[in-house]
């Protein structure tokens, strides 16, 4: 009887285990020809990084990250003056060249990652790593490992701990390597080096006053930082700040942002409720895909209270559907151009084994087609997290 129990048991598992590949096997074959014809476009590109565009307001040199507030303007009273915000109005005269440089590196990484996996072809590892070492290798191009003036304020501040957001687009980065980095053509050493940016950039986040601004801030933007920390801290095996951010996932995102029936009450607050809905329950899900492991599955975790992360995803569900479902206040911005093939649905769909959640995913738009979605979903090639 005892060994009859032991087979149900394994039986179960591996029929689980099927089920997961099944959902990674689906999700190759929805996304085939699209990673295809990314990796050709990635193929065709030549690195570019921060020092190939510089703005003369930023306080920081060459090799800085820059970029302004979105939401602030020149004042018309006072045209030499502090700027003001315009709550939900983007300024595109602002500087956003680097932010915009950092998506195109994501989203070459990320393509050729992606294709690497699916073909094995090491000419992808070595293209990505030309651009890999552009930004963190070379020291003629480098990017230094800071966001000290991210997001300023024209007569206001040189850089604010929001800003730590821009390096959501990093995270793609980060894990293209993780993938990659076994492949025969990838050199040792400069594989140290690239870690060790990260290194660098990990200890900035996390002691400098803008990245423990960024983490004790309530809302999304501590869920950003959770989320980025975990990446580049899988990537450069941080064991200590891989607890650390199961920890603060478990005891302070979810008792802190969600309410009772799965929604973010401080998202649904601000005046794009919806899409900041979508974004931080995709940041919460990403938190979850990359820390869960052998010892503890995150998808699994509830509070004492019973919150957890596919309470957000059941809430979030019906409005994703149908967004006509939603009854609360539409976006101020961009409402037209939400949702997309959020990865919540596809990483929920694997942690749960469930088809309404894939087939959902699988029928939304997989491409952005506007800037401002794009720079707002960093998880672009959802296979490399699988």
């Amino acid at each position: 009887m005892k060994y009859k129990f032991v087979i149900i048991i394994l039986c179960l598992l591996l029929f689980s285990c099927e089920q997961s590949s099944d959902y990674v096997k689906l999700a190759e074959d929805t996304l085939n020809g699209q990673i295809l014809e990314n990796a050709e476009w990635a193929m065709s590109q030549m690195p570019q990084t921060v020092i190939d565009f510089h703005s003369e307001k930023s306080s920081g040199g060459i090799h800085d990250y820059y970029s302004e507030g979105d939401y602030w303007w020149p004042d018309t009273e006072k045209p030499d003056g502090a700027y003001i915000k315009r709550d939900g109005e983007i300024n595109p005269d602002n500087f956003m060249e680097h932010r915009m440089v950092m998506i195109r590196f994501s989203k070459i990484i990320g393509s050729l990652a992606s294709a690497y996996i699916q073909t094995n072809n090491e000419e992808y590892v070595k293209h990505a790593f030309l651009h890999i070492n552009a930004w963190f290798a070379d020291t003629t191009t480098v990017m230094n490992p800071n966001l000290q003036y991210a997001q300023a304020i024209k007569g206001i501040t040189s850089g604010r701990s929001v800003g730590i957001i821009d390096t959501i687009h990093l995270m793609e980065v980060a894990q293209g390597i993780y993938k990659m980095q076994n492949a025969g053509c990838v050199d040792k050493e400069n594989l140290r080096i690239v870690k060790k940016w990260f290194e660098d950039y990990l200890r900035w986040l996390t002691t400098s006053s803008n990245g423990i601004n960024a983490m004790n801030v309530r809302g999304n933007h501590a869920t950003f930082w959770v989320m980025q920390v975990a990446a580049f801290a899988r990537l450069t095996d941080n064991d200590d700040l891989l607890k650390f951010c199961k920890l603060r996932y478990k005891n302070v995102l979810l008792p802190d942002q969600m309410a009772e029936d799965g929604s973010f009450p401080l998202e649904l607050a601000k005046i794009n409720p919806y899409s900041h809905s979508l974004t931080n329950l995709d940041a919460m899900a990403a938190i979850c895909q990359i820390l869960s492991d052998d010892k503890e599955n995150l998808w699994e975790y509830s509070t004492y209270t019973g919150l957890n992360i596919k309470k957000g995803i059941e809430y979030m569900y019906p409005f994703i559907k149908d967004k006509e479902n939603w009854t609360l206040p539409k976006d101020m911005a961009f409402w037209e151009n939400w949702p997309v093939a959020q990865p919540a649905l596809l990483f929920g769909a694997y942690a749960y084994k469930e088809n309404s959640y894939f087939n959902l995913w699988k029928n939304l738009e997989h491409k952005a087609k506007i800037a401002e979605v794009e720079r707002n979903l960093p998880i672009r090639n959802p296979l490399i997290w699988m």
